[in-house]
């Protein structure tokens, strides 16, 4: 599939650099006219998920997929839910494990490939008889979309059609040490202070679980997931948790249309979560690069949808009929 190399988008005057076009909507941006019914569903292992639904008696239906320590309730999430509930889809936004504002009963958390969720919402959708699904994620989200996608391939439910993924890390290692350099490690911060609150209450929970340190001895991302997500989830190490949950290598086996939408100044995504090569062999994965956009922004000037708002609409009507 062709290359998009979008240079019509423009932010706002206001969002005049990369941080401010990440920053400002993640911050400011509020949704208005999005109303959820929450249900809540079982896992395998006997934990529990939290859906949020917009259902309109729509039969085609989009799933939302949030990012690190992002929610359902994140703007981002609630415009995309509030574009497909206006314009003839049902929508279901779900939450990760302890990310509904309550913790889960289980010692594992979520991660970037942790797809067994994403499986057992998917099929929960099938069961209440939607067979005209399209996948969207952002930033993690997005990276569990495709590595789901990937993953099961030839044999992903029939009812799946397509799939997006806006501002992901298809790649991992680099894309962490990009978030340790100067100029990012705002964001950084921010997650391992997140992320270290809540692995606290979760080792209050199961007492000895992971050894609790002050985030700040961490310089990157490295060393926080070598500490707790490798020897949380089973992994040598953070180099070996990256290369074993990111969905790059999972691109090459996605069977249904698939568009990523990542922006050229993302502040959080190494080079390689631009896979040019794999979008030129495959025939069914579209990647666009726009100039600007930042991570998970794309305000656009005078409106209130995002331009990942309205490129997703478009893509998933073109897609699922």
């Amino acid at each position: 599939m062709p290359i998009i190399k979008n240079t019509s988008y423009k932010p706002p005057f206001f969002a005049f650099n990369k941080h401010m076009e990440t920053i400002i909507p993640s911050a400011l941006r509020k949704v208005k006219g999005v109303n959820y019914e929450r249900e809540r569903i079982g896992t395998h292992d006997d934990d529990f998920l939290d859906i949020d639904w917009v259902q309109n008696g729509n039969k085609r239906l989009i799933i939302v997929s949030h990012g690190l320590e992002g929610s359902s309730d994140r703007p981002y999430v609630k415009g995309m839910a509030k574009i497909f509930g206006e314009n003839g889809w049902d929508v279901l936004a779900w939450n990760c494990r302890s990310c509904s504002e309550e913790m889960n009963r289980t010692p594992k958390l979520y991660h970037h490939g942790y797809t067994v969720d994403v499986k057992t919402v998917v099929n929960h959708a099938i069961v209440k008889g939607y067979d005209s699904i399209g996948l969207v994620g952002f930033s993690m989200g997005g990276s569990l979309t495709l590595k789901y996608s990937g993953e099961n391939g030839s044999d992903l439910p029939e009812a799946v059609k397509a799939c997006m993924a806006v501002s992901v890390p298809c790649e991992l290692s680099k894309s962490a040490e990009q978030l340790a350099e100067r100029g990012n490690k705002f964001y950084q911060n921010r997650f391992m202070k997140k992320l270290t609150f809540k692995l606290t209450k979760k080792n209050e929970q199961f007492p000895g679980l992971v050894d609790i340190v002050p985030w700040k001895r961490f310089n990157n991302f490295h060393e926080f997931d070598t500490h707790y997500s490798a020897k949380l989830y089973g992994f040598k190490d953070g180099q070996d948790f990256y290369d074993k949950v990111q969905c790059l290598p999972f691109l090459k086996q996605i069977k249904i249309p698939c568009l990523i939408l990542n922006a050229a100044n993302d502040p959080m995504l190494s080079g390689l979560c631009y896979p040019e090569d794999i979008a030129e062999e495959m025939d069914n994965i579209i990647l666009e690069i726009s100039d600007h956009g930042g991570h998970v922004g794309f305000l656009q000037k005078g409106k209130k949808a995002t331009y990942a708002e309205e490129r997703a609409l478009q893509f998933f009507n073109e897609q699922i009929h």
